[in-house]
């Protein structure tokens, strides 16, 4: 299998063709490849339009949700981010291939460790990955330019926020355990944040302290 047609078929069918413009995102979803991100099983469905699991009860998200989730937190490339949930680093190399720095939080060992591995496969030297409660975030870093959730909160961590740049955006899915709302908050000020609602989706919980309950 040629897996440069199958990325390309996957742009133009499932992410431009879906209304996902921003050059930057399109050209990174061109440039990684995604396969590499499954098991060997499921390499023939990697570029297929919907998510796949990656062991540990995760997945990994269908490509066209990776385009509008990047492509939500408006970057321009250079920025320093905040990514909560590793899973397969597929976001994070999508992510890696706009920003300078990337700061990614998973909170199990076994898919760190083998993300970890796949980035490193690949180039993408500038993603730190720690393993911790991602709903607490990375306070020693922070602030950052954009954060990013790949997991369903029930509601928005106060971390999150304070640990947003002035002029940064949030993207995070918002809602019950099956089913959430995406939604962007952007930060104005100190004390003023603004916050859109984009589109419904599902993820799996996000699990700590400030989100979702172990096996609740």
């Amino acid at each position: 299998m040629d897996y440069s047609i199958a990325r390309r078929r996957m742009v133009e069918k499932q992410i431009r063709a879906k209304g996902i413009t921003d050059p930057l995102v399109l050209d990174a979803m061109l440039q990684v490849p995604r396969h590499l991100f499954v098991e060997e099983a499921f390499w023939d469905q990697a570029y297929g339009d919907f998510p796949l699991p990656i062991g540990e009860k995760q997945t990994i998200s269908q490509p066209f949700t990776v385009a509008a989730m990047t492509e939500a937190l408006q970057l321009s490339g250079g920025e320093r981010v905040l990514e909560i949930g590793t899973g397969s680093g597929y976001q994070t190399a999508i992510l890696a291939q706009i920003v300078s720095k990337l700061y990614s939080l998973e909170r199990l060992p076994d898919l760190a460790r083998k993300a970890r591995r796949i980035l490193d496969s690949i180039g993408c030297a500038q993603v730190h990955i720690r393993v911790s409660d991602g709903t607490c975030g990375w306070e020693e870093a922070a602030p950052f330019d954009a954060i990013i959730v790949t997991a369903g909160a029930p509601s928005v961590p106060s971390d999150y926020l304070s640990q947003l740049s002035i002029g940064g955006r949030l993207v995070v899915p918002v809602g019950g355990r099956d089913k959430q709302v995406l939604r962007r908050v952007s930060r104005l000020g100190e004390q003023d944040y603004v916050e859109e609602e984009l589109q419904d989706c599902r993820f799996v919980p996000l699990i700590g302290r400030f989100g979702w309950r172990e096996g609740a």
